[in-house]
């Protein structure tokens, strides 16, 4: 395990994980590409997402920190959000415990995650579509999400178990049905990854921490790949919510399409490329990385599923 691949993580993982177009999805491309099958390497994707939930804690330390506060003077509007945020993590951890096993089985590859992508992507389009001719913008504050709205977007979050589909996504378009303003429901899906993100890398490192630590150069990796997604997350989040006050989901929407059309065409392609071959030489010609890397998706079935 290489330093340098350490950093093209981290900053994949800064630059995805908070946007919605699946940072889970473009993990597994890259660690495809890369090469990356054992254990260590898998792992190493899980954790490095602590460096983005550090970057929302810096980020939203005013916030947090004056939540707290309110909590122990048992102010209505810290309670109501610190609970809000309670009721959405819940659904998904239910959900990701009971079925985690399943989820690795057949959801880790090109196909589910090319159809989650190309999903995702037209239900935002049609979201902010309707959006825009809507005067109504949904209520501004995160401080509004009530216990019924955070319950929709908990349960909005249970379809980012689903690799390709986005954490991000579901609880911001979430947030955004339930009656949030886009901003809203964008600050409100940062600070659930706190709790999200967070159980998440916990169970990995208790499961399998041991292997990335005793891999060689387990340990550098880690330190860079924690500190590259922090730094990276952090420019992320506050140039992330300035674009969406003036653009919104659409043009992720539309990224989202094209990317899953492209996995779904590598994929196809590396499944028939082998057959075609085979019936004229016994030792087919290596295929072209990026074809690899499609064909690699298909191999992932042992990732470790995330929220």
């Amino acid at each position: 395990m290489f330093w340098f691949d350490a950093v093209l993580l981290g900053v994949l993982e800064g630059l995805t994980e908070f946007l919605p177009v699946s940072s889970t999805g473009h993990l597994i491309l890259l660690g495809a590409w890369l090469g990356h099958q054992s254990e260590a390497a898998k792992t190493l994707d899980i954790v490095i997402q602590l460096g983005a939930v550090l970057a929302v804690v810096v980020y939203f330390r005013e916030r947090l920190s004056t939540t707290v506060r309110g909590m122990v003077r048992r102010d209505p509007d810290s309670l109501r959000l610190a609970l809000a945020l309670a009721f959405a993590f819940l659904p998904a951890a239910v959900v990701g415990l009971l079925f985690h096993k399943a989820i690795k089985a057949y959801l880790f590859g090109p196909g589910p995650v090319a159809a989650a992508l190309i999903a995702g992507g037209l239900l935002m389009i049609g979201v902010e579509s309707v959006r825009r001719r809507r005067p109504d913008q949904g209520a501004p504050r995160v401080e509004d999400v009530t216990l019924q709205r955070a319950l929709a977007i908990g349960f909005a979050q249970c379809f980012s178990l689903w690799p390709g589909a986005s954490r991000s996504m579901t609880t911001i378009v979430g947030g955004q049905l339930s009656g949030l303003s886009t901003a809203a429901a964008a600050e409100f899906s940062f600070l659930l990854a706190i709790p999200t993100l967070g159980a998440a890398t916990v169970f990995d490192l208790v499961k399998n921490g041991r292997a990335l630590l005793d891999a060689p150069g387990g340990i550098v990796a880690l330190v860079v790949g924690l500190a590259v997604s922090f730094a990276v997350a952090l420019l992320v989040i506050a140039v992330f919510l300035r674009y969406l006050k003036r653009y919104g989901l659409a043009p992720f929407g539309w990224y989202r399409v094209a990317l899953g059309a492209l996995v779904l065409w590598l994929w196809l392609a590396s499944r028939s490329a082998p057959a075609e071959a085979g019936a004229a030489a016994a030792s087919p010609a290596p295929r072209g990385d990026v074809a690899a890397a499609a064909d690699g998706l298909a191999r992932t079935g042992d990732h470790p599923s995330r929220p």
